[in-house]
């Protein structure tokens, strides 16, 4: 089956970790606070928060209260932006994306299936947002008293 790799899966949290602060009105976030919150090690987000970076999902900020920040409103970043840069090209298999990378595309009846399937996902995924998330977030944190973290 599919799988979303560590990286994607830590960058969306690094990214909604990002968004949750910014709705609360925190202007940046040191990877250090997100790693502690996100019990993730501060090495792999120094590595994941490059391409994000590079890819212009976030922006660093100097000095007293820096670190990172969204460079657009959480309901302007898609799921698939984020993914795109941590991961690259997801789809579930390599000819869903190039039809030229594999010879028998064109005769092939499971070159078709992988294609509509590989567009579903991405489809869903273009279509949640950071606020999406957010939003699922702020649902969940209100559990009934009776359960346990």
């Amino acid at each position: 089956m599919f799988k979303i790799s560590t990286k994607g899966r830590y960058g969306t949290r690094l990214m909604l970790n990002l968004a949750l602060h910014q709705a609360v009105g925190t202007p940046a976030r040191s990877l250090s606070q997100v790693a502690a919150e996100e019990d993730i090690s501060i090495r792999y987000l120094e590595q994941i928060i490059i391409p994000l970076r590079l890819n212009r999902l976030v922006k660093s900020l100097r000095g007293a209260g820096g670190g990172y920040t969204l460079t657009r409103a959480p309901s302007d970043i898609k799921l698939s932006e984020v993914l795109q840069a941590v991961e690259g090209n997801c789809c579930l298999v390599e000819c869903g994306e190039d039809k030229d990378l594999c010879q028998r595309s064109s005769f092939c009846a499971a070159y078709e299936i992988w294609k509509e399937g590989t567009e579903v996902m991405k489809d869903y995924f273009d279509s949640v947002s950071l606020q999406d998330m957010v939003k699922i977030a702020e649902k969940k944190k209100r559990k009934p008293s009776n359960l346990k973290d």
